[in-house]
């Protein structure tokens, strides 16, 4: 009865995993902050993207970590670069298996961590910052990405991203656009993942945590620029926003189950405090209730093979 009267379906193609591939290493790195997360060399990460395919997961998202850095993130347009390498190897692996998306974004590339270039006053420099997106987004395209993943809050992102894409015929690839994106405390063990060198924060350009109307008003930008798809980030202080999101948006919303989130749940069930399974099912139906469509979580492929 329960089955057949049901309101919210979570699925396993609903699910997108987020991966981190690192420049250098041997074998896997754990990422102490987000227990059974790693951070992948190349082989375990062809490895790991079959098992989540095979578990039916609707898609990969892909973060490269450098082993050096430079004020431009210059690694981050080089066809050579780990984000790129890795991108060929599993599109090498997977083919069209899965979608695979890619991080659009300089901030783990930079020597400063910001998600975009600075001016000679240490601030954000938003142009500078477009100009280097676009040959990153055409990199990603080149060396497999399905859907290209801007996570940078830079205004205009998005339609400089398609234009770019569109001119060297690539305008079968798609855009993910981080729309509302929140300065918020839950990106912490985030940062650990990717070996961030932020210091200071990014409220510059990220969205203020109580501000709602504003978010909306970024997603409505992003649609007119030619997003594809829309996302909010994180999801879980923000089920209202992914509401009203689904509520505006004529095409798929996403939502990012992110770090902090993800931490805190493994922390109360290593505790003993959490049932685990039943914890983590209940975050993501109610990342779905609230309207995503697609869900970008660490759970993914465990998660996966518990709904399947």
């Amino acid at each position: 009865m329960r089955r057949l009267v049901g309101e919210t379906t979570l699925r396993p193609r609903q699910l997108i995993l987020p991966m981190f591939v690192a420049e250098g290493l041997d074998q896997p790195k754990a990422i102490a902050s987000m227990p059974g997360v790693f951070q992948h060399t190349r082989d375990t990460l062809r490895k790991a993207a079959v098992d989540a395919v095979n578990a039916g997961v609707g898609g990969l998202m892909l973060f490269g970590v450098p082993a050096t850095r430079d004020a431009e993130g210059s690694g981050a347009v080089d066809e050579n670069g780990i984000l790129n390498v890795a991108l060929r190897d599993l599109r090498h692996e997977l083919g069209d298996a899965t979608v695979l998306m890619a991080d659009t974004c300089l901030d783990e590339f930079t020597d400063h961590g910001h998600c975009g270039v600075l001016d000679a006053d240490g601030g954000v420099d938003n142009d500078a910052t477009l100009r280097l997106y676009a040959e990153m987004a055409v990199a990603q395209a080149e060396a497999g990405a399905h859907v290209l993943g801007p996570s940078g809050m830079m205004d205009g992102q998005i339609g400089v991203i398609r234009r770019a894409l569109d001119e060297v015929g690539h305008s079968d690839k798609a855009i993910l656009a981080y729309s509302a994106k929140y300065a918020s405390a839950f990106y912490g063990p985030f940062r650990e993942a990717v070996d961030s060198q932020l210091k200071g924060d990014r409220k510059t350009y990220q969205q203020d945590p109580g501000n709602g109307r504003e978010a909306l008003r970024e997603i409505e930008l992003d649609l007119a620029e030619g997003a594809d798809m829309v996302m909010v980030k994180p999801a879980l202080s923000y089920l209202d926003v992914i509401k009203a999101a689904a509520d505006i948006s004529p095409v798929p919303v996403a939502a990012y189950n992110i770090s902090g989130e993800y931490a805190m749940v493994e922390a109360a069930a290593a505790n003993g405090w959490l049932d685990r399974e039943r914890t983590v099912l209940e975050v993501l139906t109610s990342i779905r209730r609230a309207g995503a469509d697609l869900i970008l979580t660490y759970w993914a492929a465990e998660a996966a093979a518990w709904l399947d």
